[in-house]
């Protein structure tokens, strides 16, 4: 995992537990602190024994430019999560993959959300540019898309482009009022969605926050409180997980497996 700052994440935690259960003796995966700049080295100094990384802020759309091939989805949505390495030294072929998506879906889809009528995505960074497809696939093509500044949204907006998806961009987050959406999805960093704790939840709505520590934010606790149903970033984190590991074994991520193990590391955190 390869991110700043990536001390807190616990995907260490998943992949571990999936290797194990896996029977791969040997294997190993660790969380190194690596910025945009350092990207490019780092990949160049792996050596053969390297089958591919996890990709986290602030690295999601470089990850592209290292790449020697990219995904349709990563293409369309601008920003990978993974590369995964192929192929013997001294330049082993480079694949950029997004399973962002794939972690979007299925957590929304395990909390009984099949479809999606109106929704309200918070942020314009990488996960949002995922958010937006997820939502296709979830039958909501034209979400409402709150961002502090919209002149900063050009990657959110190609990434819209390229999916074939009608966002409403709306400037003026957190202090704007959220409209009434079926799905509230918060791809906004640790802390910034704070603010609307304040907001006026509906019961029936969805709430979705990528942030997973501490849980439940903020923002979770009071979707929580007004009796909405509450997806935390945990799931998407474990879903993702479970196609990363696929892609870099060639075997079925083990999810009972995964999200007993990041249960446990979560209560030993809060504990």
């Amino acid at each position: 995992m390869l991110g700043s700052p990536v001390a807190h994440s616990l995907s260490p935690v998943l992949h571990g537990a999936a290797y194990a259960a896996l029977g791969l003796e040997g294997w190993r995966y660790d969380a190194v602190e690596c910025g945009e700049a350092e990207l490019p080295g780092f990949v160049d100094r792996l050596g053969p024994d390297w089958v591919g990384l996890s990709l986290t802020m602030p690295l999601k759309r470089v990850a592209l430019e290292v790449a020697d091939e990219v995904s349709p989805v990563a293409a369309a949505i601008g920003a990978a999560n993974t590369l995964v390495f192929s192929g013997d030294r001294p330049r082993r072929h480079r694949r950029a993959e997004n399973t962002d998506v794939l972690g979007l879906v299925a957590a929304l889809r395990e909390a009984g959300l099949d479809r999606v009528g109106r929704a309200v995505v918070l942020g314009a960074g990488g996960t949002a540019q995922a958010a937006l497809a997820a939502l296709r696939e979830l039958g909501e093509p034209e979400p409402t898309v709150l961002v502090r500044d919209p002149a900063r949204t050009a990657d959110l907006r190609a990434a819209a482009d390229r999916l074939g998806v009608r966002p409403a961009i709306r400037g003026g987050l957190p202090d704007v009022p959220l409209p009434e959406a079926d799905l509230v999805l918060s791809t906004l960093p640790g802390g910034v969605a704070d603010p609307l704790r304040t907001q006026r939840w509906g019961a029936g709505t969805v709430v979705l926050d990528v942030v997973y520590a501490p849980w439940p934010t903020p923002f979770a606790a009071a979707g929580l409180a007004a009796g909405c149903r509450v997806v935390s970033g945990l799931a998407v984190l474990l879903h993702q997980a479970v196609a990363q590991v696929e892609l870099m074994t060639g075997r079925p991520g083990p999810v009972d497996v995964m999200r007993a193990d990041l249960d446990a590391a979560v209560r030993a955190r809060t504990s």
